[in-house]
């Protein structure tokens, strides 16, 4: 595999290959919004991203400014290293459904307990994600859940070829 050549990020731009390993919680300065069947289903300036070498950042929403009506936890469950066990939701508003489109961590590992509850968006299942007024592109593959915006550079895990970095 040849060597990977991080992107060198402009003045205002963040590198996911400056980002740490295990990952880190942070809070976010920014309004963050979920549309889906053009309702919006969530809106804070109360979130927490998560910032992991090699990956865009992973949004995570207090449910008390998510759309909880709309959600269904179902019976999948994922194990990160890092967070622990992931649950997930599907998300339906009238006749659209995102199965398994909606994770979180109920019961995080030591160092994550700031989302605990919280809940993070698969941006491409959704009609539209937001940091501040700035539509995200969703990271490539099925498995990440990253938001990439014009702060971030990378190259970003997830597109095929990337899973052995």
């Amino acid at each position: 595999m040849p060597p990977i050549e991080p992107i060198k990020p402009a003045e205002g731009q963040e590198s996911v290959w400056d980002y740490p390993r295990p990952p880190r919680v942070e809070r976010v300065a920014h309004r963050l919004r979920v549309v889906f069947n053009e309702i919006v289903i969530a809106d804070t300036v109360n979130a927490y991203r998560v910032l992991e070498t090699s990956h865009p950042p992973a949004y995570y929403l207090p449910p008390a400014d998510i759309q909880m009506q709309y959600f269904t936890q179902i019976n999948r469950r994922t194990f990160c290293e890092f967070k622990g066990t992931a649950s997930y939701w599907t998300v339906q508003v009238g006749d659209k459904i995102a199965d398994g489109a909606v994770w979180g961590y109920l019961n995080p590992s030591p160092g994550f307990e700031a989302i605990t509850g919280h809940l993070s968006f698969y941006a491409g299942r959704m009609d539209a994600c937001y940091v501040d007024d700035e539509r995200v592109q969703p990271q490539a593959g099925d498995f990440y859940g990253g938001w990439i915006t014009s702060k971030i550079v990378g190259p970003f895990k997830g597109a095929a070829g990337t899973w052995g970095w």
